[in-house]
């Protein structure tokens, strides 16, 4: 019996298939496996590339990037016989360009952006028109040269191209500014013009699209395309506004769920960026909105690891993100294809350089008129020098319909985005140094910087108010009043909303400088009250009689500093309301006291007195010496 139930049993078992121990399955994984390889080179590129550092004194990241970029593809293409994975458009558009927007915008400078606003639209949008119709109209009129294999080129692709070519790319920009640490205004004079000229781009880039296939363009169409720049510039901003508002309302409900609060922002700002992606407006545009609006009430939200997470999180996704992009426009150069013309190519990286040059130099001598502080030769040359190409301008000449025209014109605009890279982004370091143009200054905010910055911004508004013209600082005033009146009830949780903005930013500075002790490792100089719970700050209790007597007092003693005022004018001299009940004996009053006045410091005495010998007096801290000292001074004058 027993041995008919093994050999049962080992039939049972040669008629069963054996169970793998060990099993291979690639294609599971393949897509996934593939980003994380594609990302973990990026990293070991920049962490190499940091470790060297005589590399990166001569050679920009990005340099280096596209070459590594290259060499992969090369790879790539000798050992599999296939073509890398190249940039596609959407890869680029809805993945890799909204780290880097979203951490421009939620960092960006806000004061030096706003005090230059009007400089930087100028080149955003003139800058930009100029530079497409002079580059498009001009490759049109060398298409016409005889033996130049170019009579297929008609003036609306010539448009279309230069409309791709002639902006200014952020990611390009970020990657060789940040590394040579120009000062602050040129830096976002450059950096402005490349996120705000996304619009004119936008636009332009899609009305000659639709130009060039249907072959005619009326007036109509002109003002439409105008009309449609106000939508899509306009529009995505709106976008990015309302986004950023619920942003800010939502933080303000966090204080129990602290952990999900970074994503908060994430989640916002992608929606934001998507949302204005679906109606074709400006996504870039829409992105920094966003970013800018919610900052300012999140920060005063949320936790502070929060707020670190959402600082090294942005930053490590972004610099992946650009280092991504930089590989892979390598990557695609070696996938190609391409149609190489000399005449085509040449004329295009010469056309751009004079354009850019030409656009600078005209638009600065119309700036300069209307701005305090004159940008100098010397500036003019590095905002003209500074006018990199990049992922954008690939990314939108791969969408383009398929032909032997959209392989011509990736070929020049591969060409373009080396030579800016490569040549002006190798050089720009030594001729800054040549130039001796001034470098940023890193400089730790302190309470004292704040308390003047804040003195001259209400002196300024005073002084617009006195003269009747109501600028920037008065309707800025405005803005600061209106939200703390309303916005910061609805938007920040506590007594923060209601907090001073020293005591704010007292606060910050402390934070931080605790943080940078930690991270030192010097955490025995913080003092011993941080370990220690932090307290409510207590404010001061005034009662309602007492209220009520400071508040007479200050209108009987003080002015009101708000008051409409008449401007001055020389031709007519308006009567103020406020002097009718002046009496005439006070003015006559005055008046003779004015004249002897003038006449005790016009008139030169006879014989000059000696000034009386002045003693050295020491004296101790206290009513009784201060009452002395001020007897023997009353004696001597």
């Amino acid at each position: 019996m027993f041995i008919c139930a093994a050999s049962d049993l080992i039939c049972l078992l040669s008629c069963c298939k054996a169970f793998p121990v060990l099993a291979f399955n690639f294609e599971h994984v393949r897509k996934p496996f593939e980003i994380s390889m594609w990302i973990l080179l990026a990293l070991l590129m920049k962490l190499g590339f940091h470790i060297i550092p005589r590399i990166s004194h001569v050679v920009p990241e990005s340099c280096l990037l596209i070459v590594v970029g290259l060499l992969v593809g090369g790879t790539i293409k000798a050992v599999e016989g296939t073509n890398a994975p190249v940039l596609d458009s959407k890869l680029f558009f809805l993945y890799l360009l909204p780290p880097i927007i979203l951490d421009a915008g939620y960092f960006l400078p806000i004061r030096p952006f706003t005090e230059n606003l009007g400089t930087i639209l100028v080149f955003a949008v003139l800058g930009t028109l100029w530079n497409v119709f002079f580059i498009g109209g001009t490759m049109f009129a060398v298409c016409q040269i005889d033996g130049a294999g170019l009579a297929d080129v008609d003036l609306l692709s010539c448009l279309l191209f230069g409309s791709i070519i002639s902006a200014v790319d952020p990611v390009a920009v970020l990657a060789v500014f940040e590394e040579i640490h120009i000062n602050e205004l040129l830096h976002i004079l450059v950096f402005g013009e490349s996120l705000l000229n996304d619009a004119v781009t936008v636009v332009l880039y899609h009305l000659f699209k639709e130009f060039s296939h249907e072959g005619s363009v009326s007036v109509g169409d002109a003002l439409l395309g105008v009309v449609c720049f106000f939508v899509v510039s306009l529009g995505g901003i709106l976008v990015g506004f309302i986004y950023g508002i619920l942003g800010a309302f939502t933080s303000r409900f966090t204080s129990h769920t602290r952990v999900i609060e970074p994503l908060f922002v994430f989640l916002y700002s992608y929606m934001a960026y998507l949302s204005a992606e679906v109606f074709h407006l400006s996504g870039i545009m829409s992105l920094i909105a966003c970013g800018v609006i919610m900052r300012p009430y999140v920060e005063a939200n949320i936790s502070h690891k929060s707020y670190t997470t959402v600082k090294y999180f942005l930053k490590m996704w972004s610099s992946v993100s650009e280092t991504l992009i930089f590989i892979f426009l390598g990557v695609s150069t070696v996938a190609g294809p391409h149609d190489w013309n000399w005449t085509f190519v040449v004329f295009t990286v010469f056309l751009c350089l004079v354009s850019r040059v030409l656009g600078v130099i005209g638009l600065t001598s119309i700036i300069n008129k209307f701005r305090i502080v004159k940008l100098t030769k010397k500036d003019q040359f590095i905002v003209a020098y500074g006018g990199l190409r990049g992922a954008i301008a690939f990314s939108l000449g791969f969408l383009l319909t398929d032909s032997k025209m959209k392989h011509m014109f990736l070929t020049a605009i591969i060409t373009v985005i080396f030579f800016t890279v490569f040549v002006q982004g190798m050089t720009i370091r030594p001729l800054v140094e040549l130039l001796a143009v001034k470098r940023k200054k890193e400089s730790k905010g302190s309470i004292n910087e704040e308390i003047h910055t804040q003195f001259l911004d209400h002196l300024l508004t005073g002084i617009e108010d006195v003269c009747g013209h109501y600028g920037h600082h008065h309707w800025k005033d405005k803005l600061n009043r209106f939200n703390k009146k309303y916005v910061k009830k609805w938007l920040i949780a506590g007594e923060r909303s209601t907090e001073p903005q020293l005591i704010s930013f007292y606060n910050k500075l402390e934070l931080k400088q605790a943080m940078m002790l930690v991270e030192s490792g010097s955490t025995s100089k913080l003092p011993s009250v941080m370990s220690s719970p932090p307290r409510r700050r207590a404010m001061p209790s005034i009662s309602k009689s007492r209220e009520e007597e400071i508040r007479k007092l200050l209108r009987a003693n003080l002015q009101n500093t708000r008051q409409r005022l008449r401007s001055y004018s020389r031709h007519d001299l308006m009567i103020d309301p406020f002097e009718d009940n002046v009496s005439e004996v006070h003015l006559r009053k005055q008046r003779v006291e004015m004249g002897r006045r003038m006449s005790h410091y016009l008139t030169v005495p006879a014989n000059r007195q000696e000034a009386p010998p002045v003693r050295k007096v020491g004296f101790q801290p206290g009513q009784r010496n201060i009452h002395k000292l001020s007897l023997y001074y009353d004696k001597v004058i």
